[in-house]
């Protein structure tokens, strides 16, 4: 296949450019990358999966024990790809690697015991997207839209923070993506927390959902609020700077432009819509791909954006934010996580329109 021929000839890249000879990917989201989607995890909380993957100059070996090595081979096909097996019984402590790279330079997506740590190297790898990842993503982008939309219609004053986590996931799940970021507030809650876990807490009024659905092994963004009632002007006030800065993003997210630049126009709109240090209290984003975020946009960073990376800004002003994730076009950006219908704040800049998502007033 042209994308997994691809990414081994990245590698190999890698391999020259590190001075190594084999490269340990451990990381789940290493592992969909370089098989083109399969999954290697049993636990979705923890970021390295049980099988990982061990490529060479002239090998490339798929590491994991006798309960795991069935599924991966077969239902993920990843034997009729050309992967050969190293599979001890699960309740060995054998260490197939050792023995794979015996006298070899090792590199790994991570800190290992004597290895050399490319995991910036690797998130950048991830970050840039080829076309057939592009097209995953887009349908990834719908599943997740639609499953928040479906969520957040179905929210009610009087369901609990976990009641509607619940409601966010199923509407995820069944859809065939994962929800493994599901963060949920309510009311005050959002004024207090930027990650907020949901709690037993009832809605009042209003309500903030916060989505990464997974599929693929790509991660996808997407955050909406709800407010039950006539919005206070003081949140109408912070939803319309929000809006300006988030369009800030979205509009200088644009092919060979620094990440550190692009930071930079946002702090200023956060400045004169009179939030000017909001975004010291949460990180703004940044590119997408089998993370939530590769790598952080942040003041300073000299990265470059790409055609065919996805950006997920997430701009937040105490007490309101906005997510969406942006396929990044060589004339237009695309928002791929807008939803048909939704209320929307529009923003000029340069001469064009930028739609952001409003707070649904219900």
């Amino acid at each position: 296949m042209k994308e997994l021929q691809t990414k081994l000839d990245q590698i190999y890249s890698l391999l020259e450019a590190s001075n190594v000879d084999a490269l340990w990917l451990r990381l789940a989201s290493s592992f969909a990358w370089a098989t083109g989607g399969k999954s290697s995890y049993i636990n979705t909380a923890s970021s390295n999966g049980l099988a990982s993957l061990l490529i060479t100059r002239d090998k490339r070996y798929v590491i994991t024990n006798n309960i795991e090595m069935p599924r991966i081979a077969h239902e993920e096909d990843l034997l009729a790809a050309g992967w050969e097996f190293a599979a001890p019984e699960w309740h060995t402590n054998e260490n197939p690697v050792a023995g794979l790279t015996n006298g070899l330079r090792l590199a790994a997506d991570g800190c290992e015991a004597g290895a050399v740590d490319v995991s910036g190297a690797m998130a950048r790898l991830r970050a840039n997207l080829q076309p057939v990842e592009v097209e995953r993503f887009r349908q990834l982008g719908r599943i997740c839209a639609d499953a928040m939309n479906a969520a957040i219609h179905g929210v009610q004053p009087g369901m609990s923070e976990h009641e509607i986590a619940a409601l966010l996931a199923y509407e995820t799940e069944r859809r065939g993506a994962q929800a493994i970021v599901n963060l949920i507030a309510s009311d005050e809650r959002i004024f207090r927390y930027r990650h907020p876990l949901p709690t037993d807490k009832k809605l009042d009024r209003y309500a903030m959902l916060v989505l990464c659905g997974r599929k693929w092994g790509l991660v996808c963004s997407i955050t909406r609020l709800v407010y039950f009632g006539r919005l206070p002007d003081e949140l109408q006030r912070k939803q319309t700077a929000v809006a300006v800065v988030d369009a800030t993003y979205l509009a200088g997210t644009r092919p060979n432009t620094k990440l550190g630049d692009i930071v930079a126009q946002a702090q200023e709109s956060y400045r004169l819509g009179g939030f000017g240090d909001e975004w010291r209290l949460h990180h703004q984003g940044g590119p997408a791909g089998y993370e939530a975020r590769e790598y952080l946009g942040a003041p300073g960073s000299q990265d470059e954006v790409h055609v065919g990376q996805v950006y997920a800004w997430n701009p937040s002003i105490t007490g309101t934010k906005m997510e969406d994730s942006v396929l990044v076009g060589a004339d237009e950006n695309v928002v791929l996580t807008a939803i048909d219908g939704w209320p929307t704040i529009p923003v000029e800049i340069g001469g064009r329109i930028h739609e952001r998502p409003a707070i649904l007033e219900v």
